[in-house]
């Protein structure tokens, strides 16, 4: 039995594979999954439907103030609400992804998302995934991974999950989409993407799920065992 809760943040580019690995892990430790990717998708949604422009910094307030985000697992699942309405497929459609990393590098919608985050990372024994966990939510995380995996991969691996939702996918947009975000991601001046220095770094270009998720629970539980021995 898993004794000791900790926090595990896990960090990475677009598309690497670290929702899976999140979810899985989540799922094997008996913790709780948070996407804090599909915070910011939920955000950039709500923006898309309002019609606001970004350029208006009291609009953009506005909706912040009033957003209606929620997350429940309703089936053991992780499944994110917005306004009350499951949007947990339809913020994965290109139009958001599109548009997810111009609405993550504003300052204010950052600051929102960080204090949700971390008010639902206060009761520990929970996996978060995203771009700024170990550096700026769960700075203290007892785990820290940084996920990576090579454009080709990564964009294959888009590729495929958005053919099997539609049939208009082209891969050269997804590459281009993956490219655009990387550079958004890493350069903005909020938070940007960066393994934080204690994070541990795993490159699973060639790895398959399982041999991601073994890895990654072998270094949860001697996390675990170690902080287990350190108690009083």
């Amino acid at each position: 039995k898993i004794k000791k809760s900790i926090s595990i943040a896990i960090d990475g580019n677009s598309s690497c594979g670290k929702s899976t690995m999140a979810k899985q892990l989540a799922a094997a430790l008996s913790y709780r999954y948070i996407d804090s990717g599909a915070m910011y998708r939920a955000v950039t949604l709500a923006v898309l439907e309002s019609g606001i422009s970004l350029e208006s910094t009291e609009q953009l307030d506005n909706l912040l103030r009033n957003i209606d985000i929620n997350i429940e697992y309703p089936d053991g699942h992780f499944r994110i609400y917005l306004e009350g309405n499951d949007v947990t497929e339809r913020i994965k459609k290109m139009d958001v992804s599109s548009r997810v990393s111009e609405l993550a590098a504003i300052s204010s919608v950052r600051k929102k998302l960080v204090e949700l985050q971390q008010k639902m990372g206060e009761s520990k024994s929970v996996v978060m995934d995203g771009r700024d966990i170990g550096t700026v939510v769960f700075p203290d995380a007892e785990l820290k991974l940084f996920v990576t995996a090579d454009l080709e991969t990564r964009t294959e691996r888009r590729y495929q999950e958005l053919k099997a939702k539609a049939n208009d996918v082209d891969r050269d947009e997804v590459s281009r989409n993956l490219v655009y975000r990387d550079h958004i991601d890493s350069t903005r001046q909020d938070s940007p993407l960066l393994r934080a220095k204690d994070a541990v770094l795993i490159d699973n270009s060639l790895m398959t799920r399982e041999e991601q998720l073994h890895l990654a629970k072998k270094l949860a539980l001697e996390v675990i065992e170690s902080v287990e021995k350190e108690k009083p």
